[in-house]
């Protein structure tokens, strides 16, 4: 553990304990997430679910790397992950982004994916809210998190009808805002 960064970001005024939980659940939904996709994407068939495939499948990598990137700054402040598994994914900040009953409905999965996106985004908004100004560290890290997943948010809402949004897919490149957390 750092002990100095843990001390300043609580001189600072952040309660690091209620950081930590944050940080820790946002983790298990991130992980869970990562895993969940998976089988979305794998469910993504026919005409209308390929042109969604590329697209899941950018967001499930980048939620894996955004799992490997909180998880030092956890330990950083003193957390730790739960040493069971099954603990690990009923403590997560979002629902499971589970498959719809009906796993042909490429609707019903786009509408899972945008809204575990959506969940994503008011939970590291909430930790940019506790960070900013304070915590330096977290905040940069929730803050370059919070930018995928706002892009995320966007892609899959386009393909709902939802508007345009401005954002276009990356090509050959993931994870812009969170790469330098991985090196």
């Amino acid at each position: 553990m750092a002990k100095v960064a843990r001390e300043m970001v609580e001189r600072a005024g952040v309660n690091v304990d209620q950081l930590l939980e944050l940080l820790i659940k946002n983790a298990a939904a991130e992980l869970t997430t990562y895993y969940y996709y998976t089988i979305l994407r794998a469910n993504l068939i026919g005409l209308q679910g390929e042109s969604l495939k590329e697209i899941a499948e950018v967001a499930r990598i980048e939620d894996r790397n955004h799992f490997e990137a909180l998880v030092p700054r956890i330990y950083e402040l003193g957390g730790k992950l739960p040493d069971d598994m099954v603990e690990f994914h009923n403590i997560s900040a979002c629902p499971p982004a589970r498959l719809p009953e009906d796993p042909n409905d490429v609707m019903a999965i786009l509408k899972v994916l945008v809204e575990a996106e959506r969940c994503a985004v008011r939970g590291y908004t909430q930790i940019c809210n506790m960070t900013a100004g304070k915590d330096h560290r977290t905040y940069d890290l929730a803050l370059a998190i919070l930018n995928e997943e706002i892009e995320h948010e966007s892609w899959f809402s386009e393909f709902l009808g939802e508007g345009p949004s401005g954002h276009f897919m990356r090509r050959g490149e993931t994870s812009p805002f969170v790469s330098k957390f991985l090196k």
